[in-house]
């Protein structure tokens, strides 16, 4: 394997101090990139068919290096391996599946999959990301948690803050829906497996529905899930959680991620007093003041991030993904911010003016 020239963010995950703060955004290969809306208007083709063709999606992966990121992130979408169970989602333009789960046999006619052979394209455009950078930066996969996952087949579209038919499957019929999360669970981790395998360099597990839930289901629906992927996957590479806006710092740190990314709901520095040693953070900028703040706004925000990560264990992120009409300018300057804090603190340390 060839060896990292840019490792802030392995060490970072590992929960190591590094030389300036690493940095990546989720949804950084996407809409606000303007080079990424080229893209989509040179190909003409539906997001799924995107994400099938392993050059363009490996193409629409690179992208986001000229603005200066510590790791690429594959372009691809959390729905992406349920297509080979029998769940195909298209994007018109939101994700649409013509035949919701509603009931027991539906979750039984999904079927088991092969991602070597039936994903064969996300490796493909894994080997291409990697042979483009030649170990440049390290490669980022992902895959959507089973709950998330869950909510998707049962409502057939982006759940949204009430999904009433998941709601009810989880409350009505618990039986049945730890029936499809542990063939989700299973499917992910063989997925995830496989983008091991192909040579991504670290992995995140996306539960990006979890701030719809009561702490009682997601103790129950959720957090037995992650513990599951996690411990299967062992500590090849490092892992991220993402369970979106969760506050239940114990609950999520005993998941076995080697990474929190953590949302707005308090300050870095006293998650890091409270997860001590056993994890590292990621996060925590609000996306909102990338979309609709200053330039000087987003420069002040990450400024704050990065001195309540400490220099150690943190990896500099959002709350969230990067929202649909953030303006390309503010995420160019939340890249730069954190690639010049650290030589404005340089100066500071030996009696110098801070840069502007």
């Amino acid at each position: 394997m060839v060896s990292l020239k840019n490792n802030l963010l392995m060490l970072a995950a590992r929960n190591e101090r590094t030389s300036r703060t690493p940095v990546w955004m989720m949804r950084q290969a996407g809409r606000s990139d303007p080079a990424y809306r080229a893209l989509r208007e040179r190909v003409d083709l539906p997001l799924e068919a995107m994400f099938g063709d392993p050059d363009l999606s490996a193409e629409a992966s690179l992208l986001p290096k000229r603005i200066g990121v510590d790791g690429i992130i594959l372009f691809q979408d959390i729905l992406t391996p349920l297509a080979p169970m029998g769940a195909s989602f298209v994007f018109r333009p939101g994700p649409r599946l013509a035949e919701p789960i509603t009931c027991n046999s539906d979750i039984d006619q999904l079927r088991a999959m092969d991602p070597g052979r039936d994903l064969a394209h996300v490796g493909r455009a894994i080997r291409r990301i990697r042979g483009a950078l030649d170990g440049e930066l390290p490669v980022i996969g992902f895959a959507g948690a089973p709950l998330t996952l869950a909510l998707f087949l049962i409502e057939g579209q982006s759940p949204g803050s009430c999904p009433a038919r998941s709601l009810s499957l989880m409350r009505d019929e618990p039986a049945a829906m730890h029936k499809l999360l542990t063939k989700l669970a299973d499917m992910t981790i063989d997925y995830l497996g496989y983008q091991i395998e192909e040579g991504v360099h670290i992995i995140q597990l996306f539960e990006s529905m979890a701030d719809i839930l009561t702490v009682e289901q997601y103790a129950s629906f959720a957090h037995p899930y992650h513990e599951r992927i996690f411990s299967a996957l062992g500590h090849y590479v490092p892992t991220i959680l993402f369970a979106k806006e969760r506050s239940e710092l114990g609950l999520l740190a005993s998941c076995g991620a080697d990474v929190l990314s953590v949302g707005g709901f308090a300050d870095l520095r006293e998650i890091r007093l409270l997860a001590g040693e056993r994890v590292a953070l990621q996060g925590n900028v609000d996306n909102r003041v990338v979309a609709s703040g200053s330039v000087d706004d987003v420069r002040r925000a990450v400024r704050a991030c990065i001195k309540a990560g400490g220099g150690r264990g943190h990896i500099l992120n959002l709350n969230h993904g990067l929202l649909r009409d953030t303006p390309f300018e503010n995420v160019q300057a939340f890249v730069d911010q954190a690639h010049r804090f650290h030589v404005e603190q340089a100066v500071k340390s030996v009696g110098g003016v801070s840069l502007p």
